[in-house]
C-alpha cells in the first residue's frame, strides 16, 4: 500500500442522493476542544476561507492534473468565497504519522482505513459530526462503514469515500497459453498452487507473485491469513493472534511455491506499482489484488483489456472471507469550523455530486471516457445499494470494461465475508510482517515457525505501547 491513490481507483461507485447545502450563517454545535471537538462558535458559510487539498497528481499525469484543476475551477465558481489550493501531499504508510506530528498536513486529504482507530483517541482528527449535518452528508453515509470513523459515542471524525475487497487478479492470456480455462480461476489455495506451476512450466512466466515491500507484504499476508480462517489481532487489538496454523500455512505455501515448485519467477521484492507493471507486461499469471488493478494495468501499463481477469480471493478449508479496507477523507485537526465546512463542501463536490442525478452521472461517464478512464468496473460501495444500482443504470450505456471477466469477484462480494484490517496500529503491524514474506521467498532455509513466533513477540510489544 504505497499510497491512498491506490484506492481512489477502487471506484466503488459511491452513491449519494438528495444532497442539499444549507446557505447562510448557522450555529456550530460541535463540542469544544476539551470535549474532543473542533471548537465552539458560529459557522459563517459566506466568510472568505482558504483550504488546501492533498492528493494532487504528479507532473507525469497531465490529464489527471487538468481534470483536478477544472474541478477546482468549477467548485470555486459555485462557492466564490472558498479558495482552493492543491498539494501533492498524499498518504504514505511510512511517513504519515511524522506528517501528523509535524503539523504539515493539508486541510483535507485521503488516508487509509487503518489510521482512525489510533488517531481518534489521540485527538489527531477533528470532530466533524455537526458540520457533516450542516452540509447534509451524514444521512447518505453507510452506518456500518461510518463505524470506521466514529468514537464510542458515535461522533464522526472522517468521511469514507472508498471501500475495497481483495480478490485474485489473473492474466487470461497466460491461462490460455498454459491450457487453463480463463473463465474458471482458482477458488482454493491448493488450486492456486497447481495453476501457478502449470503456468510456470508451460509459459516460463511467474505463475504467481506476492507483494512484499512498503507494508504490502504484511497486508497481503493478513489477507491470506483471513482466507485460511485466521486473524492477526485479538478483537480488542491488544494482542497478536497470528502465531498459529493459518499464518504459518500461508507462509509455508509461499515457501513451497517458491522453492519446491519454482512457480514464482525470480523477482520477490514488489511494491504495488511494480507488481502491477509486471502483471500488465505478461510476466505474472496471478496475484492478490482488488479490481482496481484493472485501471492501472490497462491505462498506465498498456495491458490488453481482454487479458485481465478478476476472481474471488482463494480460500482454504471453507469460505472464511476476504480483507476489506478503503480510503477516507480526513480534515486537519488545525482546521477552523469554517475551514471544516469548506472542506466538507469540497469533499461533497469532488466525491459525491456525480452520483446524485442522471445528468451528472452521465456527464461524469462521458468525461471519464474522454480521459481514457473506465466506466462500470465492478467494485463495492460504502453507500446505499439503491443509489448504487440507480447510478449504474444511468451509466450502463457507457460501460467500457469487460465486466464478465470479473464474474468470479462479483460473485464473491455476496458469498465471502468482508473482514476489516487490523484495528490497532495496522500499518505498524504490516511493517513488522513484511520481513516474514520476504524471508520465505529469498531464503531457502527460512524457519516459518521461528519467523512467526518472533514477529508475534514484536507485534505484541508494539500493541502494548
Amino acid at each position: 500500500m504505497t499510497s491512498v491513490s491506490r484506492w481512489t481507483r477502487y471506484g466503488a461507485a459511491l452513491g449519494v442522493a438528495g444532497l442539499v447545502l444549507v446557505a447562510g450563517c448557522a450555529k456550530g454545535t460541535t463540542p469544544d476542544a476539551a470535549g474532543g471537538g473542533s471548537g465552539g462558535g458560529d459557522v459563517d458559510q459566506n466568510e472568505a476561507v482558504t483550504i488546501t487539498v492533498g492528493d494532487r497528481p504528479t507532473p507525469d499525469k497531465p490529464n489527471d492534473i487538468k481534470a483536478l484543476d477544472q474541478k477546482i475551477k468549477d467548485f470555486t465558481a459555485k462557492y466564490p468565497n472558498i479558495t482552493v489550493k492543491s498539494t501533492e501531499t498524499n498518504w504514505q504508510a511510512q511517513t504519515f504519522q511524522a506528517q501528523v506530528a509535524g503539523g504539515t498536513l493539508p486541510t483535507v486529504m485521503s488516508i487509509s482505513f487503518t489510521e482512525p482507530a489510533n488517531m481518534i483517541p489521540n485527538k489527531q482528527l477533528p470532530d466533524i459530526t455537526d458540520e457533516l449535518k450542516l452540509v447534509d452528508l451524514t444521512k447518505d453515509l453507510n452506518p456500518n462503514v461510518l463505524k470506521i470513523v466514529q468514537d464510542d459515542k458515535g461522533r464522526i471524525y472522517g468521511v469514507p469515500i472508498d471501500v475495497f475487497s481483495v480478490g485474485l487478479a489473473y492474466n487470461r492470456a497466460l491461462f490460455k497459453q498454459a491450457g487453463l480455462d480463463p473463465d474458471k480461476p482458482p477458488t482454493t489455495w491448493d488450486e492456486v498452487r497447481q495453476y501457478a506451476k502449470q503456468i510456470a512450466d508451460k509459459t516460463g512466466k511467474a505463475g504467481y507473485a506476492q507483494l512484499t515491500t512498503n507494508n504490502t507484504g504484511g497486508w497481503m499476508l493478513t489477507t491470506m491469513t483471513y482466507s485460511m480462517g485466521g486473524t492477526i489481532e485479538s478483537a480488542d487489538g491488544k494482542k497478536s493472534t497470528f502465531n498459529d496454523a493459518p499464518t504459518k500455512k500461508a507462509l509455508q505455501l509461499l515457501k513451497d511455491m517458491r522453492w519446491t515448485d519454482n512457480s514464482m519467477g525470480s523477482k520477490f521484492l514488489y511494491n504495488q506499482e511494480e507488481i502491477r507493471q509486471d502483471f500488465a507486461a505478461g510476466k505474472i499469471g496471478m496475484l492478490m489484488q482488488a479490481p482496481d488493478a484493472y485501471d492501472m494495468s490497462v491505462k498506465n501499463f498498456g495491458m490488453k483489456p481482454a487479458d485481465f481477469g478478476e476472481g474471488a480471493l482463494p480460500q482454504d478449508g471453507g469460505p472464511h472471507g476476504t480483507l476489506t479496507g478503503g480510503a477516507l477523507k480526513m480534515i486537519s485537526p488545525k482546521a477552523t469550523k469554517n475551514e471544516i465546512v469548506a472542506a466538507l463542501k469540497w469533499i461533497k463536490f469532488e466525491q459525491f455530486d456525480k452520483y446524485t442525478t442522471e445528468a451528472s452521472a452521465v456527464a461524469d461517464a462521458k468525461t471519464t471516457i474522454a480521459d481514457k478512464g473506465f466506466v462500470g468496473r465492478p467494485g463495492i460501495t460504502p453507500l446505499s445499494q439503491q443509489t448504487y444500482d440507480q447510478y449504474n443504470k444511468w451509466r450502463e450505456p457507457y460501460v467500457n470494461v469487460p465486466v464478465k471477466q470479473f464474474q468470479g469477484y462479483i460473485d464473491s462480494t455476496t458469498s465471502l465475508k468482508l473482514l476489516p484490517e487490523p484495528s490497532n496500529k495496522g500499518q505498524e503491524v504490516y511493517s513488522l510482517l513484511d520481513p516474514l514474506v520476504q524471508q520465505v521467498l529469498t531464503k531457502k532455509d527460512a524457519d516459518v515457525d521461528k519467523l512467526v513466533s518472533d514477529a508475534a513477540s514484536k507485534v505484541d510489544a508494539r500493541l502494548a505501547r
